[in-house]
């Protein structure tokens, strides 16, 4: 039993990538956004494993999204970012999840290999952690609940991968890093990841 958690958001004018919004216009930053959601659910649409997003709510969020038809959904618990996460590892590892991980969908050089390795790793290690440049993870995976990475912790900022991996270490696990992706958050972000999809592209 292999589990995969989403965090995503309902694409809604205002409420999506605020940071990305205020430098880019928030129709602008929509869009981005909608192309992120199309990006992760065709890198997660291949992997034969248990799906759930969990959709941080809005005041006009439906009962069941249409752009996540076929996926399990939940509404995001209250809490921070941290406590979030905790409940939903807990929840899928309470239902004999032998192997839980959680992405979110800010990620656009996230790739189904990617994801096909946090899990093969899982078979050998404790953790994997996908690092993000921006100091923060794009992924994280565990076959038990070790509450203490989330907790404590300065979300959204440069410290939360080290911290997180600081954990690892004073807990004895064995943790496998990911290769290091970007995350689109700011105007820069995308500017950047255009520059580097241009090139790929080439």
């Amino acid at each position: 039993m292999q589990h995969l958690i989403i965090f995503a958001r309902h694409p809604e004018l205002g409420r999506v990538k605020t940071r990305l919004a205020a430098d880019i216009g928030a129709e602008a930053a929509l869009a981005v956004y909608r192309q992120l959601l199309a990006h992760t659910r065709a890198v997660v649409a291949p992997l034969d494993v248990h799906k759930t997003v969990w959709l941080a709510e809005t005041p006009h969020i439906p009962e069941q999204a249409d752009d996540w038809t076929g996926y399990e959904q939940l509404p995001q618990p209250p809490g921070d970012l941290g406590q979030k996460m905790q409940t939903a590892f807990a929840h899928d590892l309470a239902r004999n999840a032998e192997k839980v991980v959680i992405i979110g969908t800010d990620c656009p050089g996230l790739t189904t290999v990617h994801l096909e390795a946090a899990f093969a790793a899982l078979d050998i290690h404790d953790v994997v952690v996908g690092p993000a440049a921006d100091g923060g993870y794009y992924l994280l995976g565990m076959k038990k609940l070790y509450i203490d990475f989330f907790r404590n912790k300065p979300w959204s900022t440069a410290t939360v991968l080290a911290e997180t991996e600081a954990d690892a270490a004073r807990l004895q696990l064995r943790l496998h890093r990911l290769p290091e992706l970007h995350d689109i958050d700011t105007g820069s972000d995308w500017r950047a990841w255009q520059v580097v999809a241009g090139q790929t592209s080439d």
